[in-house]
């Protein structure tokens, strides 16, 4: 399977993929990884995003799918992926099709996990990390045992500087006008999946299976 996760900040991504990759045995690309994996390594585009960087631009979107596309030269992306943190608007998506296209490696749907900006508001300002071992709480839905302290290693709850309310709300106002048309494209091309992901982890791991397990079916 090869699919795009799609959702805003909060609504799960990073940790449904992970269940994806443990249950189905493809691989999670995450752009922001692959950069980082590509400057440390030294290769060609990971110099020239290094250079973009350093110059405090943006990397361009030729350097990200082609890193990309390395990723996916890879033996174990021969089965599928779960691409996620690209793309991030229109063009983005048009350009990836267009090179999943070109590889014989067409996307078999992008999931949205969607949920209410009041429940996501309330995940973002509620996160605390472990200033120690760097798990993750949050103080509605999953507190600790001990107010401030980590059930793991004791070690000191903080919130990250971000999580703020006012900046919880722009972050989200940024996705809402940035992000969300990727919807519309997707949809137009019958790859759009829904999953509602308010609810448990394991919760919204069983709705995300079941839709693709149906996918899976079509294709």
């Amino acid at each position: 399977m090869r699919i795009v996760l799609l959702g805003a900040p909060g609504s799960g991504k990073g940790t449904q993929a992970q269940k994806l990759v443990a249950r189905y045995g493809i691989p999670q690309i995450s752009t922001g990884d692959l950069l980082r994996e590509a400057v440390a390594a030294g290769s060609a585009l990971g110099r020239q995003a290094k250079a973009a960087m350093d110059a405090g631009e943006l990397v361009s979107d030729d350097i990200v799918l082609g890193i990309i596309r390395e990723r996916l030269g890879r033996k174990d992306a021969a089965a599928g992926f779960v691409l996620d943190g690209f793309p991030r608007n229109e063009t983005q998506a048009e350009a990836l099709e267009a090179m999943l296209d070109a590889l014989g490696q067409p996307l078999d749907c992008a999931v949205l996990l969607e949920l209410d900006s009041d429940v996501l508001l309330q995940r973002l300002t509620g996160r605390r990390s472990c200033t120690g071992c760097g798990r993750i709480y949050n103080v509605h839905t999953s507190p600790p045992a001990r107010d401030r302290i980590c059930d793991h290693c004791g070690g000191s709850l903080e919130r990250r500087a971000d999580d703020n309310e006012e900046t919880v709300r722009n972050r989200l106002q940024v996705y809402r006008s940035r992000t969300r048309p990727l919807i519309g494209f997707f949809k137009r091309r019958g790859l759009l999946r829904v999953v509602d992901a308010d609810g448990d982890i394991d919760e919204v791991f069983e709705r995300l299976v079941s839709v693709i397990e149906q996918t899976r079916k079509e294709v």
